[in-house]
């Protein structure tokens, strides 16, 4: 989202933050960013004199949620605006993958249309653009779903990596132990660092029995902080005030992620630190491309947990291989992730739908139809909700 604010700033764009989430302890400074942060409310009328009064030219919607609530209201009160949905991952797709998990079964075509895959596709089919963060999800959405492809964007990950921070990474020797990092709340990652603790960690240690893991997430529930063990040399330190510090005294980055969608932020922020990883298939899907992987990606298979571990003890002992794999990951920044780049390709996307933007909507009747019902449905249970908390 910060990256999408500061393209937009860059391309001479004023920017209106309107958020329903309450400010947190570890909430941006959006003021200090030149960035007007507006607080809205769901379900309240108060939000269509704010964006009548406000015009916007282009509206971003975060995640088809905001999308539900709110685009009725943009359609109704600007409907000349821009309405783009920044898709961050495909949730019915992180969905499916999580049911088929806790049923122990392949994922297969009934889990991709759920109610929750129904919502979301109809979301992109409102809007005139979604931008899309993994090349995989980009395939999935045209081949799966028959999202036409002047409807996605690819937008991934970016990174201002230009090569010359690799001079100050720390090197093999000045680095020491595992690292694992990701917000609790987000279900994936909290999986993951159970599976890793139970399953995997204490092969491991059998192999290396110094060697620690240090895990780092915002907001770690008690349950979490039980899994805690100096013993074994798994240590949950909950917030990092510096995440990028404590990757870089970092040896190697653990993400067993056994599902999930999208690009994974924290194997990204590895690499730009210079520290290897060792994930899964889905951990490192839609990030390099052809390309080698900056460490090590573990197949899918029944020997998935002693497959990580000698992969990650293999690499930590290996000053050769673990330098070449640091190599890899600046190499896989050059190429994918570069900002300039990407931004500018948005910026001419933006250019191109904002000069032709009814000819586009006309070549899409299914999001005309999609708009004209959905829209209603969603205005119409909106209005007898606020109706409700009024007379509440």
């Amino acid at each position: 989202m910060l990256e999408l604010v500061s393209a937009l700033q860059a391309n001479g764009g004023e920017i209106h933050f309107a958020s329903a989430a309450v400010l947190g302890e570890h909430s941006v400074d959006l003021a200090a960013l030149d960035v007007s942060a507006v607080s809205i409310a769901l379900n309240c009328d108060s939000f269509d004199s704010y964006i009548k009064d406000l015009q916007p030219t282009v509206v971003i919607f975060d995640r088809f949620l905001m999308e539900e609530q709110f685009g009725w209201r943009v359609e109704r009160s600007c409907p000349a605006a821009l309405k783009i949905l920044d898709s961050e991952d495909l949730h019915c797709l992180r969905h499916a993958r999580h049911q088929a998990l806790k049923q122990k079964r392949e994922l297969n075509r009934q889990d991709l249309c759920s109610e929750l895959a129904l919502r979301e596709i109809a979301a992109i089919w409102r809007c005139d653009l979604t931008l899309v963060i993994s090349e995989f999800e980009l395939a999935l959405l045209q081949d799966s779903y028959g999202v036409p492809t002047d409807l996605l964007h690819y937008l991934p990950l970016l990174s201002e990596f230009d090569g010359s921070q690799a001079a100050n990474w720390p090197s093999y020797d000045e680095r020491q132990h595992c690292v694992v990092v990701g917000n609790f709340r987000h279900a994936p990652n909290w999986d993951a660092v159970q599976y890793l603790r139970s399953e995997i960690w204490p092969l491991i240690r059998r192999r290396m029995p110094t060697l620690q893991c240090h895990v780092y997430g915002a907001y770690p529930p008690p349950k979490a902080l039980q899994l805690h063990s100096d013993k074994l040399g798994f240590l949950v330190k909950g917030w990092a005030a510096d995440a990028d510090e404590v990757v870089r005294k970092a040896r190697l980055c653990l993400a067993p992620l056994r599902f999930g969608a999208g690009q994974k932020g924290k194997l990204l922020a590895a690499m730009e630190c210079g520290t290897p990883s060792i994930t899964s298939v889905i951990g490192a899907e839609g990030m390099c491309g052809d390309l080698p992987w900056s460490g090590c990606i573990v197949p899918d298979s029944s020997q998935f947990a002693a497959d990580f571990a000698e992969a990650a003890s293999a690499l930590y002992s290996d000053r050769e291989a673990w330098n070449a794999a640091q190599r890899q990951g600046g190499e896989l920044l050059l190429q994918r992730y570069q900002c300039s780049s990407h931004l500018a390709h948005f910026a001419r996307r933006l250019l191109e739908l904002s000069t032709e933007l009814n000819e586009h909507r006309l070549k899409h009747f299914n999001g005309l139809m999609l708009r004209h019902h959905t829209v209603k449905s969603h205005q119409y249970m909106s209005q007898w909700i606020a109706a409700k908390n009024q007379q509440a």
